[in-house]
């Protein structure tokens, strides 16, 4: 590839959220792609915290992606880009779950609630094996309950804040904290001390499957005609 097509592309990357979206606005769409392989990860790890779906949390991205770039003249900065968009995603899934029936409320109080863990304790060699620890992690947050593990992922495995968190949930920060707090007390009788090292590594969105959103969210707009996104 040209020195100079890499060296516009490092230039790029180096752009913010704010600027890239200024310049899609004015016509440069191909920088929309910066944005996506920017937030792929984080809505991907949202997107299935909430469908417990590999396949579902892939069409939710690039739906959410059609639909940011269709609105992105509504972006208005009153909240970071990236919440902005988790919002979106994060929307796209609950309407999803609504639509079959299988949607439990983030608002909802579900103290109540108990996830039964294993009470197999987890040998000397199965921690020292990071692939493992990180499948054990895995397992262990599919089966927090809805809301406790969509703040689980947004704020241990993505690192949001409390506040960036209550803003993609559109809860209260306490609400975020109380959340955050019981889904730690779920996991960490086996699991949370042993591998909560490798949260970051777990529910990894695969350069694969990055490239194939990006792919089909450009067919997508090509197909609805789309050059720019629209001022709305």
């Amino acid at each position: 590839m040209d020195q100079a097509v890499l060296d516009a592309r490092a230039q790029d990357k180096q752009l913010t959220d704010e600027q890239i979206v200024e310049r899609v606005l004015a016509g440069d769409t191909s920088l929309f792609e910066v944005i996506m392989r920017r937030y792929n990860q984080r809505l991907y790890r949202a997107a299935r915290a909430i469908t417990r779906s590999d396949s579902e949390a892939e069409d939710v991205l690039q739906d959410a992606y059609v639909r940011a770039f269709q609105h992105l003249g509504q972006f208005q900065g009153r909240a970071a880009f990236g919440a902005w968009l988790t919002r979106i995603a994060v929307n796209e899934a609950i309407g999803r779950l609504r639509q079959s029936k299988r949607f439990e409320s983030l608002e909802e109080s579900t103290a109540q609630e108990v996830v039964e863990m294993s009470s197999k304790a987890i040998s000397p060699e199965q921690s020292a094996a990071d692939s493992e620890t990180r499948a054990l992690l895995e397992h262990a947050v599919e089966r927090l309950p809805d809301n406790y593990r969509v703040v689980y992922m947004l704020r241990e495995v993505e690192e949001l804040s409390t506040a960036e968190t209550a803003q993609v949930l559109e809860a209260t920060e306490e609400n975020v904290k109380v959340r955050l707090h019981r889904a730690r007390a779920l996991l960490r009788k086996q699991l949370y001390a042993s591998v909560g090292k490798n949260a970051r590594e777990a529910f990894t969105f695969h350069a694969v499957r990055c490239d194939r959103v990006v792919r089909n969210v450009f067919a997508r707009l090509g197909e609805l005609g789309i050059t720019a996104p629209r001022q709305i």
